[in-house]
C-alpha cells in the first residue's frame, strides 16, 4: 500500500462480498486470532478430476435469511486440520477466491466449515488482513453495506 493513501480500516465485524462466488454481501467477523478465515458451507463436495479439483458447496450467506441458499464452486487448494476456537480439530477444504471490502479486492484462502450457531457466516482471519490494513476491534461495521437485494432476485 503506498504511504500517501489512507489504510483501509476494518470493524471487528464487516460486510464483505466473494464476487467469485456469487455471494455479493455477506457479515464477517474479522478475527486478527485466527490464522485462517472461515465461511459456512453445507453440503461439500469436491467434483473435477484429481488433476485440478474443485468445491462445490452450498451458502446460507444471510443468518436472518436461512431461506436464501447459493450454491458456489471454487478451486480447492487441498485439505487441512484445522483448530476451531472451542478446541476441535477439523479436516476443511480450503479453497481461494476472491475478497471485496472497502473497494477493494484480493486473493484469500477460505476454509468450509459448518458455522451454524455463531453470529458470523464467515470469519477473516489475519492471512486475509492485507499489510497497511488496520482493525479497530472496538468498532463494527465501519465499511459500507453492502445489498443484499441481488439474493432475493436470483433465489
Amino acid at each position: 500500500m503506498k504511504p500517501d493513501l489512507d489504510p483501509l480500516i476494518l470493524g471487528r465485524r464487516e460486510w464483505v462480498a466473494l464476487p467469485d462466488l456469487g455471494l455479493f454481501a455477506i457479515k464477517a467477523k474479522v478475527d486478527t486470532g485466527a490464522r485462517t478465515s472461515a465461511l459456512h458451507a453445507e453440503q461439500v463436495e469436491i467434483i473435477g478430476p484429481a488433476s485440478a479439483p474443485r468445491a462445490r458447496f452450498l451458502v446460507r450467506p444471510l443468518l436472518e435469511a436461512p431461506e436464501i441458499a447459493i450454491w458456489c464452486e471454487a478451486e480447492l487448494l487441498g485439505e487441512r486440520d484445522v483448530t476451531s476456537t472451542s478446541g476441535e480439530r477439523e479436516c476443511r477444504c480450503i479453497i481461494s477466491t476472491t475478497l471485496r471490502a472497502g473497494g477493494q479486492s484480493w486473493p484469500i484462502e477460505l476454509g468450509l466449515t459448518n458455522r451454524e450457531g455463531l453470529a458470523n457466516r464467515m470469519l477473516l482471519g489475519r492471512q486475509a488482513i492485507r499489510p497497511g490494513m488496520l482493525v479497530d476491534p472496538a468498532r463494527s461495521f465501519l465499511l459500507p453495506k453492502l445489498s443484499t437485494r441481488r439474493y432475493r432476485v436470483t433465489a
